[in-house]
């Protein structure tokens, strides 16, 4: 598709929707015509990527992002300034969460936070009905996960979930060749995403100020260890905030995987790793290493691992008994006859997929909230990936295998 054929694509699709406005819409944001009022929760890295994908449809979509929040001051004042840059004025800045929803004037948020503040700064902005665009892992822990789902459900707004590669043309043309059938009978599905080094360590900053950080904000009570910079800042690498690279990583390889072959739970769940490399000053809690087996009631195994020793052996495929879609390249998924055992005049040499055009992940976001009609990764989709990672990580600590009783919504060895 070229570029004047996407312009004309997605202001179809911003027409299509601006015209179906629902109840559901009218009760937060009056009219196609009225702006929506956006306030960022978290101002990190993530952030400044939503920031500048929200400002890029200021205009065509009538949004404006009006208040930012972090317990991080260089942070908040950073994001602060270019909003200013960008809307002209200044927006509100906030410490803490529940004064950006009590106090903004805001329709939605973006909640770009640490891991384990994301369910209940969701529940929350929920209660609140107000839209969100929650980050992944949507959750750490199944009791929260469940009461941020249930306050979603229970308010009716609108949230897209942070699995952003769901909405790529290019997993979009996957999913489509995958129902077609052409891989056959599939029995595995794997991903093997590497580094030399955690990702954590990019995030140190060993000279953070106490005094510029709201700790007890940050920490929301889940850890009483004190403030140290390591810790605040390279979070990802403890599990007091994080639980490393299956939520982290492995979130967007799960989402995928349902999103593709149409799946939503696991049965089971197996889990093994450690730090086996680097062991060093910080002690980083994160393993360095980790490995799970998900078993699906469709009749497949899903494989996830994460070697940060070596980065080399990266790779992410679908195995059928005709042939197989290597989705590696993430822009360039491809079909090969490579390895079937069963021999189809369908998939006898390389075929590359065709991409199927969508608005990227926060345009269907900003469109969703007018139409509403649910996103591309709803809070469905968002419970789905949680569901088998916290299964995972629970696997990983007690070194049991654990069971999900989807009718109950609890997880349990087995």
């Amino acid at each position: 598709m070229n570029d004047k054929t996407r312009r004309e694509f997605l202001k179809t699709a911003s027409i299509g929707t601006a015209v179906t406005l629902s109840a559901l819409s009218y009760s937060r944001i009056a009219g196609a015509n009225d702006r929506i009022a956006i306030g960022i929760i978290g101002c990190g890295g993530r952030s400044l990527e939503h920031f500048k994908q929200i400002s890029a449809y200021k205009d065509k979509e009538n949004v404006e992002i009006i208040a930012v929040c972090d317990p991080w001051k260089e942070k908040r004042e950073k994001m602060a300034k270019m909003v200013k840059d960008v809307y002209g004025k200044d927006p509100q800045q906030f410490e803490s969460y529940q004064d950006l929803l009590s106090k903004a004037k805001v329709d939605a948020v973006v909640i770009a936070s640490a891991d384990h503040v994301h369910a209940r700064q969701l529940e929350a902005t929920a209660k609140m009905k107000k839209h969100a665009y929650c980050e992944k892992p949507l959750a750490n822990h199944l009791k929260e996960l469940i009461s941020a789902y249930d306050a979603v459900k229970e308010n009716k707004v609108i949230v897209q979930v942070g699995t952003q590669l769901r909405s790529y043309p290019s997993f979009t043309g996957a999913k489509e060749v995958y129902k077609s059938g052409i891989l056959g009978k599939v029995s595995r599905v794997e991903q093997c995403r590497n580094g030399n080094k955690p990702y954590w360590y990019s995030k140190i900053v060993k000279n953070l100020n106490p005094a510029d950080v709201n700790w007890k904000e940050f920490t929301a009570g889940v850890t009483d260890k004190p403030f140290n910079p390591v810790l605040c800042s390279a979070w990802y690498g403890y599990r007091d905030f994080s639980d490393g690279p299956i939520p982290q990583w492995g979130s967007h390889f799960i989402d995928l995987v349902h999103y593709i072959t149409g799946a939503q739970f696991p049965e089971s769940a197996v889990c093994s790793g450690d730090t086996y490399t680097w062991k060093d000053e910080y002690n980083f809690s994160c393993p360095d290493h980790i490995q799970v087996l998900w078993k699906y009631p469709e009749g497949f195994m899903v494989s996830y691992s994460t070697n940060f020793g070596n980065g080399a052996g990266n790779s992410f495929k679908i195995f059928g008994n005709q042939g197989l879609m290597d989705l590696q390249d993430w822009n360039n998924p491809v079909l090969l006859p490579d390895g079937a055992g069963t021999k189809t005049d369908a998939l006898k040499e390389k075929k590359e997929i065709e991409p199927i055009e969508r608005p990227d992940h926060i345009l269907d976001w900003l469109q969703c909230m007018r139409s509403g009609n649910e996103p591309n990764a709803n809070i469905d989709a968002g419970y789905q990936h949680a569901v088998a990672c916290i299964m995972a990580m629970i696997a990983y600590d007690t070194g049991k295998r654990q069971i999900y009783d989807h009718t109950q919504r609890e997880i349990r060895e087995g």
